[in-house]
């Protein structure tokens, strides 16, 4: 009789410890079936997942990835929401804060998108525990709508700040080889064309001719009040209440586009002007021909300042000084 006895006890005991029974805790159940990114949920494991007691926060995507469904957004979030999910699954993080992360495909939860009325994807819906340490009062989940591209820096804040106060696991995007083998190969043919071209660009690039004609026409520009036509979005023309075109607006704070443009071009006759005077006529050297080119744009250059204080004097009615013949 105890010999029998003796071989129960042993058979029980070889029962226990080689019995393989599954996970009882649905977040060690879920855990398991993630593999570090989001668990793929139909209707029945989303009610199983979100069902009342719950000792563990759960963050759910109902989205439509199908090309069928039109969800553009759907399909670009969808890698942003594995990234969210593996950084936090990978990441260190306390133990007491238990989150799980997973995405409902309208193709495999129709029902569970017609229980909540849901007209648009993607949503993010958050459930809070309802047992535990962080439990709350109220259970309802808190919801994340998609107004237009979110990134997963954005929805990954917006999903921690509802979480207990403690570190966070950072959220880790995988390295875009593709982008780094791209930039290096541009940056490669950038410098083999700036190697190759050097010989061609670099006297272009100091020639002192080009840099003062760039100069000149910026500073044209700039004196002229070409950003004031910017800034004020101010009319090309405008009518002189006469059935005319008024080119010169009146007053020293306005100005029309055309009014740039008339002044820009006097500047710069004047300054070919003196530019001709001061290095062009000291090097002819027949004098009657020097005389002849000197009296031709000291008269352009009477003409255009002239014609300068003419402007003048149109926009400030009271100015008493001209220079004929304008």
């Amino acid at each position: 009789m105890r010999i029998l006895q003796f071989f129960l006890a042993l058979a029980c005991f070889f029962s226990a410890a080689f019995s393989t029974n599954p996970p009882t805790d649905k977040f060690e159940k879920y855990q398991l079936l993630s593999h570090s990114t989001s668990v793929k949920l139909d209707d029945s494991s989303y009610e199983d997942l979100v069902s009342k007691p719950r000792d563990y926060y759960s963050a759910i995507i109902l989205t439509a990835t199908e090309a069928r469904y039109g969800c553009v957004i759907c399909r670009e979030f969808q890698s942003e929401w594995e990234i969210i999910s593996k950084s936090w699954n990978e990441g260190s993080k306390p133990d007491d804060i238990r989150l799980l992360f997973g995405s409902l495909d309208f193709s495999m939860g129709k029902n569970t998108f017609q229980k909540l009325m849901l007209q648009t994807a993607p949503v993010v819906l958050v459930f809070p525990p309802t047992n535990g340490p962080h439990a709350k009062i109220d259970s309802a989940p808190l919801r994340f709508d998609f107004t237009g591209p979110v990134s997963a820096e954005q929805l990954y804040t917006w999903i921690t700040r509802h979480l207990p106060a403690g570190p966070k696991p950072p959220l880790v995007r995988p390295t875009n080889y593709m982008r780094i083998v791209s930039a290096v190969t541009l940056a490669m043919g950038f410098i083999t064309l700036v190697t190759v071209l050097s010989p061609y660009i670099l006297p272009v690039i100091r020639n002192r001719n080009l840099w003062a004609a760039l100069s000149l026409i910026a500073i044209l520009l700039f004196t002229s009040g070409h950003m004031f036509n910017h800034i004020r979005k101010v009319p090309y023309v405008a009518g002189d209440g006469k059935g005319g075109i008024s080119y010169f607006a009146g007053g020293f704070s306005n100005q029309f586009g055309m009014e740039t443009q008339i002044i820009a071009s006097i500047y710069g006759v004047l300054s070919f002007a003196t530019i001709a005077l001061a290095m062009k006529v000291p090097r002819i050297a027949d004098k009657r021909t020097q005389q002849l080119v000197i009296i031709i744009w000291g008269t352009v250059m009477l003409g255009m300042y002239s014609f300068l204080l003419s402007v003048f004097k149109t926009k400030n009615g009271g100015y008493p000084f001209f220079l004929p013949p304008f």
